[in-house]
């Protein structure tokens, strides 16, 4: 496997000095609508971060529950091999890539499985290329060593409808819109067979013969291969291009039964790895074809781009995975943006008033239906500090009576 680490060939900018930059500060913003639903929409609440150290800062944002993720970087020691996610972070050098990694190993050796450290390390990983990237003045897929970073195609990331009819509509809507791939997943998918081939043979009918269809069972089926293979048949008839998540997310051996019962569509997973090596399972023990990764959970950038350059040489296809804010996105597509034959993207529609005013820059598809990085350094995207106060939460963390954490202000 490729290690971007081991090479640093980007040019530092001008006389930029950064042998003394550190890790200063990590802030937690916890934000939230006023109203959180069970709907299956991970864009009702976030936890943004930004780090700064020396005359920079950087933004990211974690994909897990707000508060578990605040706990894991302030809570106090339990033993050696539980420790807060902040003992490894704050007052760390941030120089060059191979010291995102070294904290990475640190953060990971210094809580193993005991905290949600890779939830909490994924926003600050994501803060930390984005701060290195605006101090090299270069975008975050240069310092990933690609040469180039490839347009995407954009599946509008929706829901299913309560019934075939509202799919219908939804598929049409998204196809009118100019987008040529949708994915359709979640609740009432896996209700039962005829309901189910009912809702896909709709998402079809409303993409159009030529649209690309995908399917994401939200993992309802547990480890029920069967259950799963029986909607194999409305699949492969619709032209279905992936089954994601039909089981528990690291069901490997599920995985790997069904994968050798497809024939046109085949099955995908990843956003439930919290590290490469979850990824790497599922694509040599689960023989998945398509491999999603979220950024905001896996641990960052970092792992994510190693699974990248692991899934082109297995030819396994890489995709994001995501479901929140363009901050997100940004990050999301980082990592194989210079795979070129990895082209589908997933980008998320109908999120909450929150994901979508989370950013002044909007990464939007472009006249050929496809999208592209923002020319800028780092991740490329402007926050909208405003949002930060308007769906800010209060948070005041006291052990003992002692103020371990409290709600940042910009």
């Amino acid at each position: 496997m490729i290690d971007y680490y081991k090479s640093d060939p980007i040019t530092r900018r001008g006389d930029l000095d950064m042998s003394t930059l550190r890790i200063e500060s990590v802030d937690f913003f916890y934000l939230s609508m006023p109203q959180v639903t069970v709907a299956a929409d991970g864009s009702q609440d976030a936890l943004v971060v930004r780090v700064r150290g020396g005359d920079y800062e950087g933004w990211g944002e974690c994909e897990a529950a707000p508060l578990p993720s605040i706990a894991a970087f302030v809570c106090p020691i339990s033993h050696g091999a539980c420790r807060p996610v902040s003992d490894a972070v704050l007052g760390a050098r941030i120089e060059s890539p191979n010291d995102i990694r070294a904290i990475a190993a640190k953060v990971a050796y210094n809580s193993m499985d005991l905290l949600q450290a890779a939830h909490t390390w994924s926003g600050i990983e994501m803060a930390l290329w984005d701060l290195l990237g605006r101090a090299r003045g270069v975008p975050v897929w240069q310092l990933l060593n690609w040469e180039k970073a490839y347009a995407k195609t954009p599946y509008a990331s929706v829901l299913f409808g309560s019934s075939p009819e509202i799919t219908l509509s939804r598929a049409k809507d998204i196809r009118s819109s100019g987008f040529r791939a949708a994915k359709f997943g979640w609740a009432p998918f896996g209700q039962s067979v005829e309901a189910d081939a009912n809702q896909v043979a709709a998402a079809r009918e409303g993409l159009g013969p030529d649209g690309i269809l995908l399917i994401d069972a939200g993992q309802i089926f547990g480890e029920d291969v069967e259950a799963a293979a029986a909607r194999l048949p409305a699949m492969e008839a619709a032209n279905v291009m992936l089954f994601e998540e039909p089981f528990h997310g690291h069901a490997y051996r599920a995985y790997q039964s069904l994968s050798s019962q497809c024939s046109t569509v085949k099955t995908a997973g990843g956003e439930a790895a919290h590290n490469r090596h979850m990824a790497e399972h599922l694509i040599d023990f689960g023989g998945v074809g398509f491999i999603q990764i979220d950024c905001g959970r896996i641990g960052g950038i970092g792992p994510a781009v190693d699974v990248a350059r692991y899934a082109a040489e297995r030819d396994v296809v890489y995709i994001n995975h995501t479901f929140t804010s363009n901050l997100a996105l940004s990050a999301s597509i980082q990592p194989y943006a210079g795979l070129q034959n990895h082209k589908i993207c997933e980008y998320p529609t109908g999120l909450s008033a929150l994901a979508r005013e989370l950013t002044i820059t909007q990464i939007a598809p472009n006249a050929n239906g496809e999208i592209e990085l923002p020319d800028a350094p780092g991740l490329g995207i402007e926050l909208n500090l405003e949002a930060l106060e308007t769906y800010r939460v209060d948070v005041d963390i006291r052990i003992n009576g002692e103020r371990v954490f409290q709600s940042p202000r910009i």
